[in-house]
């Protein structure tokens, strides 16, 4: 809903996190998710049940290095946040919240390091109501980790895959190039009953950094598992299980049967979200809720 100027004002919300001891972004029934961890922060601090609505949900295991959510707040809440010091409102949440997700972590994670979180927020700011961090975003861009050589396998790095196939990317980039541009993504995707999987692939692309491949997705939005399905559809071309055009015969197929295949959710990480000028935070949302059949 959005909120009115007398009473309550929009906050941006700017954050990271690590998902190997998350079920997730989305607040689930006993379990411990990011949305659950950060709503309980900002509804203690504000003394009001808060809720935040983000620009991409994220499976259980992965990994966002900026993620983006917004809510609604009391205003008088948010003017009296400082309390008797000279912090902005902005600067007062920022150093709240942090200290108590570090916390919230180390009671929770038995083997968590001092200091350690696994939920960090990054920026805070003031945006006006017809920003909506899911609706309003232009495309999201993912990265996933490979190492494909022994020699490059790190036990200190939990967001890789580890392979003892060396990957030809040259034949991963060639296969990518058919699944760009505006489809039907069902052959990819765990689909929601009376959700759309038609979507806009802007870039898929692998390249050799360091002793890591690193696979790119960049998407107006993806459906569920879908970067996953695509990462593991390109890996089997690359390591010489399919030819270079089974992952658009996929495509085309339009079908989610036997052959999907679902790369491990722990090396994907949210890398990036992309946002209008503010003049156009409303009319984006407004083609960004329309069905795409």
């Amino acid at each position: 809903m959005t909120s009115t100027l007398s009473q309550n004002l929009r906050l941006r919300l700017d954050l990271g996190y690590d998902g190997n001891h998350f079920h997730g972004w989305a607040t689930q029934p006993g379990l411990r998710t990011v949305q659950d961890e950060v709503e309980k922060c900002l509804s203690v601090i504000f003394r009001n049940p808060v809720q935040v609505t983000v620009a991409g949900r994220t499976d259980a295991g992965v990994h966002a290095r900026h993620q983006v959510v917004h809510c609604d707040i009391p205003r008088d809440a948010w003017l009296a946040l400082p309390g008797r010091s000279t912090r902005a409102s902005e600067e007062s949440l920022l150093l709240r919240v942090n200290s108590m997700l570090a916390r919230a972590a180390g009671e929770t994670i038995p083997v968590a390091p001092r200091g350690y979180s696994d939920v960090v927020l990054h920026g805070v700011q003031v945006v006006p109501d017809d920003f909506d961090a899911r609706f309003s975003a232009l495309w999201r861009q993912y990265s996933y980790r490979i190492a494909d050589s022994t020699v490059d396998w790190d036990p200190q790095r939990r967001d890789v895959l580890w392979l003892t196939d060396r990957l030809d990317i040259a034949a991963m980039n060639r296969a990518a190039e058919g699944l760009l541009g505006e489809h039907d993504f069902l052959s990819y995707c765990k689909p929601r009953e009376g959700a759309s999987t038609v979507r806009t692939l802007y870039e898929l692309s692998f390249e050799r950094v360091g002793g890591l491949i690193i696979g790119r997705a960049r998407a107006d939005a993806f459906c569920h598992s879908q970067v996953r399905t695509l990462m593991g559809t390109l890996i089997e071309v690359g390591r010489g299980a399919r030819e270079e055009g089974w992952p658009q015969l996929r495509l085309a197929q339009r079908c989610r049967d036997g052959y999907v295949v679902v790369a491990p959710p722990h090396p994907l990480t949210l890398e990036d979200v992309g946002y209008p000028d503010p003049s156009e935070y409303e009319s984006q949302a407004v083609r960004a809720r329309r069905f795409r059949g």
